[in-house]
């Protein structure tokens, strides 16, 4: 019996050892920078991460590991600016480090990229709309802020698009688009060069007249809103030439 736990002992013993030794090993050697390659530190994520940020703040980094952007490694700085690698520069201008953009400038942040983009939005009804009034929906309004999916005809739907104004012309878009693309796509199938070329030509045509509906749709809308203010200022005219008109009678 005794003879058992001798040799027992003799093999778990150095068990033990190596495990001891193993995670000294982890801790000494693999941790340091000549122990190979290492993945660098994010000062922006590491900081929102921690418990030391304001809980509200905190969320945006799960947002954007979720992300598009996280899919195809645009990080922080990438729209923030800044330095990622250093504490002291994190957050300074002079590495263009820019915080939460102001709603008008919002299509100016994401247009560092989507550049041709930011030129359609901008010519857009809700381009228009913004540089009039600073208030009308931006880049973020539809496609979020941090939580950034891969841009989908999916994002025009009726709990977004009402919040603003009604949805039928949205949806009335978005079948257009739908079908267009739907056709478009099919062509790819048939796996001829030729017949894609020349249903181009097509296609394109349909999405201009897509454009030529949206915008004729929207100088509707302004027209609209034109003559309401007209018929309320008219009324108000009314109104004041009326009370006039018996304020003399009285005197």
């Amino acid at each position: 019996m005794m003879r058992f736990l001798i040799c027992a002992l003799l093999f778990i013993l150095p068990s033990f050892a190596n495990a001891g030794y193993r995670e000294e090993f982890e801790k000494g050697f693999l941790t340091k920078p000549w122990a190979g390659e290492q993945i660098e530190e994010n000062l922006c994520i590491s900081c929102h991460a921690s418990d030391k940020m304001k809980p509200e703040l905190q969320p945006i980094v799960e947002e954007w590991q979720a992300s598009w952007h996280a899919q195809n490694n645009i990080s922080c700085e990438s729209c923030h600016g800044g330095d990622p690698k250093d504490a002291a520069l994190s957050m300074s201008p002079q590495r263009g480090f820019v915080g939460v953009p102001s709603p008008g400038t919002v299509p100016e942040f994401c247009g560092k990229c989507h550049i041709g983009i930011m030129a359609n939005y901008l010519t857009s009804g809700h381009g228009k709309a913004l540089r009039a009034s600073r208030k009308a929906p931006n880049c973020v309004t539809c496609h979020g802020s941090h939580n950034i999916q891969k841009a989908s005809i999916n994002i025009i739907n009726e709990q977004l698009c009402a919040k603003c104004h009604s949805y039928e012309r949205a949806k009335t878009m978005k079948q257009a688009l739908f079908s267009t693309q739907a056709e478009f796509r099919t062509l790819f199938h048939t796996v001829d060069v030729n017949l894609v070329k020349e249903r181009t030509g097509t296609v394109s045509a349909g999405l201009d007249r897509i454009e030529q509906n949206m915008q004729a749709a929207f100088r509707e809308l302004g027209f609209r809103r034109n003559f309401s203010a007209f018929l309320l200022l008219m009324f108000v005219g009314l109104g004041v030439g009326i009370y006039l008109l018996t304020w003399k009678k009285d005197d």
